[in-house]
Order: C-alpha cells, then sequence, then structure tokens
C-alpha cells in the first residue's frame, strides 16, 4: 500500500544539525535506509519539512519508516494512505453511497 509520510523538524535539534555540517549526511543515511519512491522537502506548519512517498506491505514497517526520524531529529511523523485515481474506482462508492442513504 502506498503511503504519505509527513515529517515536520523542530527547530533544535535541527538548527545544530544544519550550524555543525551533519543535516545533509542525517537525512542522506535515513532516506538510504527507507528507500522513498519520492522525497519533497518544504515548509510544514511553518517549520522545515519533508513528504515522502513509500509503499508498505505491512503495517509493521511503520516503526522502521518513523523511528529515525524520531531519534535522529525529534521530528513529528505522520502517516497518511494514499490512493492512485485508479484505487479509488476500485473502492466502489456508488455501492458504499446506496448502502448509506
Amino acid at each position: 500500500m502506498r503511503m504519505l509520510v509527513h515529517v515536520q523538524f523542530p527547530l533544535e535539534p535541527f538548527n545544530s544539525a544544519v550550524r555543525d555540517g551533519s543535516a545533509g549526511a542525517k537525512i542522506q543515511k535515513i532516506l538510504a535506509s527507507i528507500k522513498p519512491e519520492a522525497v519533497y522537502f518544504s515548509e510544514h506548519h511553518g517549520k522545515r519539512g519533508a513528504t515522502l512517498v513509500v509503499t508498505v506491505k505491512d503495517a509493521s514497517e511503520i516503526p522502521a519508516l518513523a523511528e529515525p526520524w524520531f531519534l535522529t531529529f525529534n521530528a513529528e511523523v505522520e502517516f497518511r494512505i494514499a490512493m492512485t485515481p485508479e484505487d479509488l474506482g476500485r473502492a466502489g462508492l456508488d455501492t458504499i453511497g446506496k448502502q448509506w442513504t
């Protein structure tokens, strides 16, 4: 299943990692471990952030995706299931709609 992982970095320890030059290497180490399909860095609620696209086969994979961010940067990590238009088409919205009207 494809998921979006939203990471929000607190000012500390991220500012310190930027100042001592270790932020980039730490991020690269995490990304090499997670192997996301795509990564986008952006602002999240006024703070530094990233959005990763990952595929998981089982919920037990989630700690391996989250813990590196928690332990390295004290980051906040959120997970969203992502559907393609084809996934949504297979969801049976017509049937669900009829069941709940």
